[in-house]
């Protein structure tokens, strides 16, 4: 990928880039939840076509706190040190939130998964989270959900 989207915003918005070790887990959670809820709603617009109820339950099945724990449990051992650390930092982070439809155990690895997507975005790796998301093979168990 010849420029990442987040550099793209920065600089679009005359934003300067800061330094990742600055963001909380929780900030990079924030960040994460609507980066792979748009590329998952991405992929399954270009995939489906369908009415967008349906569109909206498949997607559902996907962005979960369930399915983020089993899909972070799935690649755990294909991440470096440096993501492994992001993954943990953010399932350890102290949230205000609760889980809604999901054990806290689900419910926090989810957040390290979200804060690990986050990192990856805002460190202007894309082609990382994309190659996470096919390791894990995200999109290929659509009969089970």
């Amino acid at each position: 990928m010849e420029e990442s989207i987040n550099r793209y915003i920065r600089e679009s918005f005359g934003i300067e880039e800061q330094d990742i070790k600055t963001y909380s887990p929780l900030v990079l959670a924030y960040i994460g939840d609507s980066v792979y809820d748009l590329i998952v709603r991405s992929a399954v617009v270009d995939r489906e076509n369908n009415k967008p109820d349906t569109l909206h339950k498949y997607c559902c099945g996907i962005v979960n706190a369930g399915a983020q724990a089993r899909f972070i449990e799935s690649i755990e051992e294909h991440l470096t040190k440096e993501e492994a650390d992001v993954f943990r930092r953010g399932r350890n982070a102290k949230s205000s939130s609760v889980a809604k439809n999901a054990s806290v155990s689900d419910y926090r690895k989810a957040t390290g998964f979200e804060a690990l997507i986050g990192y990856l975005y805002m460190t202007d790796r894309f082609d990382r989270i994309i190659e996470l998301l096919k390791i894990g093979k995200v999109f290929e168990d659509k009969e089970e959900r």
